[in-house]
């Protein structure tokens, strides 16, 4: 016989439903209210690189043109050079300008022809490539030989050199008069480029096969040198016992 204080099943099932329901409205109810949280701050270094300030850069360095006494040196070299060389195949007769010294030497008209092409082409290896970049005043260490070293040793005729194949004479030009204006149009451009140009010479280089790095402005006395050493290559082939006297 049941006792009078026990509980019908179904009393006790229903009052466990209820209990259970109850606790999973009061634990709903807390997640709902609890506060979201942040994601943790991030430290300065941390931060992404959009929202971090960029490194203070310098402003790059302000070119710095020729002196006064660079451009007097270089524009005095030039003139000389000009001069010594119009002068070395002035009056010469047909015979003369195409005699050869011997099979393997050049004539006046193709050391002519030589040197009219070096011309243009070293001056624009300058302009178009040598300082078409920005400057690299760091390259200043690699220079082994000075303004005045380039303008002695070039044209030292006791060191033979050959020249390389894209400047050597092809019988480019017809005729002196051709080979005497490509000259002159390209040393007059050389020249007024010494008397204008802002472009900081000295610290943009270019490599030379026998004397290494040198500046933009060296490669600009080099132009006059190498005509210097040339024009001495014609008077050579003047001396020669055979060269025509008319």
């Amino acid at each position: 016989m049941q006792s009078k204080s026990a509980r019908p099943l179904w009393f006790v099932a229903i009052f466990a439903v209820l209990f259970a329901i109850m606790f999973a409205l009061i634990f709903q109810v807390a997640v709902v209210a609890a506060p979201a949280q942040s994601p943790p701050a991030q430290s300065s270094s941390e931060q992404s690189p959009s929202t971090q300030s960029p490194a203070p850069q310098s402003p790059p360095a302000e070119p710095k043109p020729l002196t006064p006494e660079e451009r007097a040196a270089a524009l005095k070299s030039l003139q000389a050079t000009r001069d010594a060389f119009l002068q070395s195949i002035s009056g010469l007769s047909e015979k003369q300008w195409k005699f050869k010294p011997a099979p393997d030497r050049w004539s006046i008209a193709e050391v002519s022809e030589h040197i009219a092409v070096s011309e243009s082409m070293i001056f624009g290896f300058v302009q178009g490539k040598f300082v078409a970049g920005p400057p690299t005043p760091e390259k200043r260490a690699e220079v082994k030989f000075t303004d005045d070293q380039i303008l002695t040793r070039v044209p030292d005729r006791s060191h033979k050199a050959q020249a390389p194949e894209f400047l050597q004479p092809t019988g480019r030009f017809a005729n002196r008069e051709q080979v005497t204006k490509a000259f002159e149009d390209a040393r007059a451009k050389t020249m007024d480029y010494v008397k204008t140009t802002q472009d900081d010479l000295r610290d943009h280089f270019g490599p030379h096969p026998a004397f290494g790095t040198l500046d933009a402005y060296q490669w600009i006395l080099l132009i006059s040198a190498h005509s210097e050493r040339h024009t001495k290559q014609i008077e050579e082939v003047k001396a020669d016992p055979n060269f025509p006297k008319d």
